[in-house]
């Protein structure tokens, strides 16, 4: 029996799109539609819960017809429903690759002004329907200059302090190279708007040598507290064979990074493209949404970028990963994608926003990667989904092994 909850409705974003006329076909609750004719995708898909059952979700805007490299747009929904229905509250200019959290009684976003831009951080006190501007180092200007890179990634409490992982781009010129692996944490107490309540890691950056001479960068970085209570920044790995994670080591302080070559690279399905990892007190376990490769699609494309696929992944010690049950799945590898997932629990559900690329009755998405929705999933009672619960045959999930 399938325990997995799918529904749709449709709300359509302004001045981009109307209702496409397949939207009953794209699974989850469709949160927001852009036609790939408009040269405009969805990407940084984030989602926070004010409170059980009213939620705001988020993207942003790239593509040659966006802003993405001047003043990015983001756009900020909200649902009172429990995800059945959404409806737009807010435009934001100057915003990119930013994650959506809550903390005290305020919600904040954290990400870049732009593709490649400085770090800032915007809060809003009225539920998202108002944000705060980073003007200077006092109002939400985390980085004064220089070059950053990031995605709605994991803000966690521990010790004391909020933890969040980030990437330079100051490392080079090219795609991968350039990304340097970072920390930022701040005080529980202390005013986050504020620059100087936040410490930002010492830069690691990436050695080609590693992995045989295959490794092509880290990025995308998830901030998780070990079992042993330690912080480290788990990121997505660029090689050819995908299936691969970096865990990097942050001092006690987060002022110092530092990485094994020979035994922090781990094998976790999926890890060549975005990944959100959370720890669940309840089971005692850590949790993650991925993008593996089924069997039948491998060797049809390079691993990255085959994203039409989302599958619910375990681990106990945070190094070794199972993964439990697919979730998502459409047989088209080159213009379907459920990708750059993140993800709530709601007591025995998981509440998660995706980057969907789907037939929308318009000729569908550019590509997999240029995503033209933005989707709601509830997947409920996610802890006893098993493989026998993938929307796929189990049967083939047996047969072969799933990964990359």
């Amino acid at each position: 029996m399938i325990r997995i909850l799918l529904g749709v409705a449709v709300t359509t974003l302004a001045a981009l799109a109307a209702t496409p006329a397949m939207a009953e076909e794209v699974p989850g609750v469709v949160v927001a539609h852009t036609p790939a004719s408009s040269r405009i995708y969805f990407g940084s898909a984030g989602i926070v819960s004010l409170r059980r059952g009213v939620y705001l979700t988020k993207c942003d805007e790239f593509g040659p017809g966006s802003t993405e490299h001047r003043r990015a747009v983001t756009r900020v929904f909200r649902s009172d429903d429990r995800g059945a229905t959404w409806r737009p509250v807010a435009r934001i200019d100057g915003l990119f690759w930013a994650g959506i959290f809550k903390h005290g009684d305020a919600v904040y976003l954290l990400g870049t002004e732009k593709h490649h831009g400085r770090i800032v951080v915007m809060r809003s006190d009225d539920e998202g329907r108002t944000w705060t501007e980073p003007t200077d180092e006092n109002h939400g200007l985390l980085t004064t200059e220089g070059e950053y890179h990031t995605a709605p990634m994991p803000i966690i409490s521990h010790d004391g302090r909020l933890w969040r992982a980030v990437e330079d781009a100051m490392g080079g010129t090219r795609w991968g190279e350039r990304y340097r692996a970072r920390m930022l944490s701040a005080a529980l107490e202390a005013d986050l708007l504020k620059q100087q309540s936040w410490t930002l890691s010492s830069p690691l950056a990436r050695d080609p040598q590693w992995l045989g001479g295959t490794f092509g960068g880290w990025l995308e970085g998830n901030a998780v507290a070990t079992p042993d209570g330690q912080i480290v920044d788990v990121l997505r790995v660029a090689c050819p064979t995908g299936g691969k994670a970096a865990v990097v080591h942050l001092s006690p302080d987060g002022r110092t990074a530092s990485f094994d070559p020979e035994r922090d690279f781990i094998d976790l399905p999926g890890g060549a493209k975005k990944f959100l990892i959370r720890y669940d007190a309840q089971a005692k376990a850590y949790w993650a949404l991925a993008n593996p490769v089924m069997p039948r699609h491998a060797g049809q494309a390079a691993a990255a970028s085959i994203r039409n696929t989302l599958a619910l992944l375990r681990s106990d010690d945070l190094r070794t990963w199972q993964i439990r049950c697919i979730l998502l799945y459409h047989p088209d590898i080159r213009k379907h994608g459920f990708q750059y997932p993140d993800w709530l629990f709601e007591g025995d559900d998981m509440i998660a926003a995706v980057r969907t690329a789907y037939d929308d009755g318009h000729g569908g998405a550019h590509n997999a990667h240029d995503a033209n929705y933005l989707t709601f999933h509830r997947f409920a009672d996610f802890r006893a989904l098993t493989m026998d619960d993938s929307v796929v045959d189990p049967a083939e999930l047996r047969a072969a092994p799933v990964g990359r």
